[in-house]
């Protein structure tokens, strides 16, 4: 089973950046995408950005496109999501979360971490 820590979030003014992090951990089968959803409240769970174990392929998602970048550092076993120029509408709950495939649906992921509060507002 592979487990999944996010932090990096916080309290922050529109324009500011946050880089948030996922360390990743536990029985690793394959070479799983690894992605960052966020939900708002009373929205439904948001595809933000996903990347492959290899790291050479990234997606970025519409609502972020040129504002948020995605990497990863393999010897850490962590994603890390880039994030600025942040804006009201960008404040939700972010998950990494683990798939088995190359996908942006939410349902294809299969395992999640816990979530880190990212909050927009002056």
């Amino acid at each position: 089973q592979v487990q999944l820590v996010e932090s990096g979030g916080g309290s922050v003014q529109p324009g500011d950046s946050l880089r948030l992090s996922c360390i990743i951990s536990g029985r690793i089968v394959g070479n799983p995408t690894m992605g960052w959803f966020r939900q708002a409240p009373g929205k439904e769970r948001e595809f933000v950005s996903r990347i492959t174990w290899a790291g050479n392929l990234a997606l970025i998602g519409d609502s972020v496109k040129g504002r948020f970048t995605i990497s990863r550092d393999n010897a850490k076993n962590t994603v890390y999501l880039q994030m600025s120029s942040l804006k009201p509408e960008d404040t939700a709950v972010y998950y990494c979360a683990a798939s088995s495939r190359l996908t942006t649906a939410p349902a294809a992921y299969d395992n999640w971490g816990q979530g880190t509060q990212v909050t927009v507002s002056s």
